[in-house]
């Protein structure tokens, strides 16, 4: 994925200790930055991207040639106001798009790592994140913001580095991973490793990909990210280019080949193994077990004001996992405010044109911009 790529990168000199028990150094962060850093550096917002975003929050994707994964939100006028705020966006360690990930090589092997690549976590992910700001020589970000594994990222950022953002914005988010959330990535990462192009995570040495492993990983996800009220409207049983039924395996209804579609072009930008690490650290993630259980205590160190979004048809992340967050914060006297949004377009609401999420998010943005 790292082939004749013009990424913005960091090197990270300073080593790294993984939970894991690893240490990791002059390694990679690729990122991306949108708008232009004030005098005071006061104006920066640090955006945490989901399990298979990238840092091309917005504009022309120049990998895949698409709009940026955010691009309703973020830019000149959005939501997120590039011509007010500074927006960096790095790729997570572990990923597959310029940042250490397992499809880098190994300097002791000069093989590439696949899965020799230490298991990371969350909290890997913000603490190599955190050398961005000495990078930018920012003391305090006016924001830290993202939606679903971005927001858990937030909730680890603001827990480590209680003094380093002004406000808070998890979106569509959970404090630990479900058993049910657990149970589809196992899907995911079983039908990657039953893909014989896998080869144990060794597929580079073969020039294969676990293509069609990782398309179903994808269409199996893909599914939790919509809702059954959405669906039916999209598709319902609508057949796809076709009067009756064919009475085979061929992809009779549209939203069978909505789904193909959906697990064909992934393959060509996202890396299998990176897949598996992503997958593997959002199941780790338990922000209250890292403080005995009780999650409050993640956030007892920080003035920072909080604003917590949810989607009323969200079933991945449903309302009540962020209002758990909302009572761990009231529980402390925590400053924060919380927003059902109403949407039948599922957990991917916040990634999609919804008015009333963007208006809430931009509100909330310029009122405390204001107090700045």
């Amino acid at each position: 994925m790292n082939k004749e790529l013009n990424l913005k990168t960091l090197i990270v000199k300073k080593p790294l200790k993984l939970d894991c028990g690893k240490t990791i150094n002059d390694f990679p962060i690729a990122y991306e930055t949108y708008g232009t850093l004030n005098e005071e550096k006061d104006n920066a917002i640090l955006v945490f991207h989901a399990l298979t975003g990238d840092q091309f929050v917005t504009g022309l994707n120049p990998i895949t040639n698409k709009d940026g994964w955010w691009s309703y939100a973020v830019g000149p006028d959005k939501a997120i106001d590039t011509n007010k705020y500074f927006v960096i966006c790095s790729n997570v360690i572990g990923g597959c798009l310029g940042s250490f990930g397992p499809s880098h090589k190994d300097p002791n092997t000069q093989k590439v790592f696949g899965t020799n690549f230490p298991v990371i976590t969350i909290n890997d992910m913000v603490n190599a994140q955190n050398n961005l700001l000495d990078h930018f020589g920012i003391e305090k970000l006016f924001s830290i913001v993202g939606g679903s594994m971005g927001g858990m990222q937030v909730l680890q950022f603001i827990s480590n580095f209680p003094d380093k953002a002004k406000t808070v914005i998890p979106i569509a988010c959970t404090s630990n991973h479900s058993a049910q959330n657990i149970a589809f990535n196992e899907l995911g990462r079983q039908a990657i490793a039953a893909d014989t192009n896998w080869n144990g995570g060794d597929y580079n040495s073969k020039d294969t990909i676990p293509n069609k492993g990782l398309a179903v990983a994808r269409m199996a996800a893909h599914i939790t990210y919509l809702s059954k009220k959405g669906l039916q409207e999209k598709f319902g049983r609508k057949l796809q280019e076709r009067e009756d039924l064919k009475f085979g395996f061929d992809a009779d209804f549209q939203i069978e080949s909505y789904l193909r579609y959906q697990g064909s072009v992934f393959v060509d930008r996202f890396d299998a193994n990176s897949y598996l690490y992503i997958t593997r650290a959002m199941d780790y993630f338990d922000l209250a077990k890292q403080f005995n259980g009780n999650l409050s205590d993640a956030f007892k160190e920080t003035k920072a004001k909080f604003f917590i979004i949810s989607f009323t048809s969200d079933w991945l992340y449903p309302t009540q996992e962020n209002k758990d967050i909302v009572i761990a914060l009231n529980s402390i006297g925590a400053d924060v405010g919380f927003v059902e949004i109403e949407s039948d377009k599922g957990h991917d609401s916040f990634l999609l044109d919804v008015p009333d999420f963007l208006s809430a998010l931009k509100n909330f943005l310029e009122k405390s911009y204001t107090d700045n």
